[in-house]
């Protein structure tokens, strides 16, 4: 009969799961980073699991005019709460790697997994909450507009940009449920059933690792209601739109190409991902700078003076230049003129 104790890699396990959770208690959980043109440096909202920091008393300016709740930890029973949750869990951990007893060890996992859930499904109701739940008397409102920030990654808010993303603590956390996992696939003999798998978890883990990587695409353009980022104007004419999309996956939308150059000059450090224009014959059709053609125009006048369209392909662009006995450039050669 196998013995009831775990191995001693599995109590080491355990050991450090409980030690993260620790250190959990002192650093963020949780991040909410905020970004605007009037903000360039950003904003950042700091979740301990104790109270609230960063940017809290400009972040709170700000939610008085849209209506939006002002945030202060005495409103969060769950500031309370949650230090000493996570300190029974390092503890009941602790025990279970000292005492060594597989069955208290699934115990311990499946209540630390419960814990996580929960404890999500109560950020993204705080969430919903904070965002829903506006002042209707509020000096700015936006009809049928919501605030409500993203459970994790990135959305798009009025002219902010909302990024959420664990903190130190978080990934800690996350780490001791690797752990966990880790020990608990270990006490149940698991990897000679995984390794009959392995071929189709490699297939499966690859997929997924390219689909999360594949960077975020451009945006469709609400005409007569999208601003562009640089001259503030209302979009009206798709055919020479363009957009940058950072690194972290937000969009800045822009109604002509010489106000996304501006903005790139104004902005130099900027995380740039992508940049996308739109093809002055099928304006649905987003074309990458690097892959686009482009001419200056003197019979194709752009809302903001660019006189730039761009084309799918050199032939294209070559049927448009001649008109103006011009010559077709590249992107490159574009943004040096």
């Amino acid at each position: 009969m196998r013995s009831s104790k775990i191995s001693i890699s599995t109590r080491v396990f355990c050991l450090i799961g409980a030690f993260a959770l620790v250190i959990s208690l002192f650093v963020p959980l949780w991040r909410i980073e905020l970004s605007a043109p009037q903000y360039p440096e950003g904003l950042v909202l700091l979740i301990y699991p104790d109270n609230i920091a960063g940017d809290v008393d400009i972040i709170n300016g700000l939610n008085h005019y849209i209506g939006m709740q002002t945030l202060h930890t005495e409103n969060f029973v769950e500031f309370t709460i949650l230090p000493f949750l996570i300190g029974f869990f390092a503890l009941i951990i602790l025990v279970s790697g000292l005492i060594g007893n597989r069955k208290l060890l699934f115990i311990v996992f499946a209540l630390f997994v419960i814990f996580g859930i929960v404890a999500m499904i109560d950020f993204w109701r705080w969430e919903y909450d904070y965002g829903h739940n506006l002042d209707p008397n509020a000096a700015i409102i936006v009809p049928g507009m919501a605030y409500q920030p993203p459970l994790i990654g990135f959305k798009q808010l009025l002219n902010f940009g909302a990024y959420s993303i664990p903190d130190i603590g978080g990934w800690l956390f996350i780490s001791c449920g690797a752990l966990l996992l880790f020990a608990v696939i270990i006490e149940k003999n698991l990897f000679k059933k995984f390794t009959k798998l392995k071929h189709v978890a490699s297939v499966l883990s690859v997929s997924i690792l390219v689909t999360s990587c594949s960077p975020k695409g451009p945006e469709v353009i609400n005409l007569y209601h999208d601003n562009c980022t640089s001259c503030k104007m209302t979009i009206a004419d798709a055919r020479y739109a363009a957009q940058l999309i950072t690194n972290k996956g937000r969009i800045y939308k822009f109604d002509d190409i010489i106000c996304l150059i501006n903005y790139l000059n104004d902005n130099k450090q900027i995380a740039i991902g992508s940049i996308w224009v739109a093809d002055y014959n099928s304006p649905t059709n987003w074309l990458n700078v690097n892959q686009a053609y482009f001419i200056k125009s003197k019979s194709l006048q752009s809302p903001m003076g660019g006189n730039s369209p761009a084309f799918e392909s050199e032939q294209n662009a070559s049927f448009y230049a001649e008109v103006d006995t011009g010559d077709t450039l590249t992107w490159d050669k574009l943004i040096r003129l």
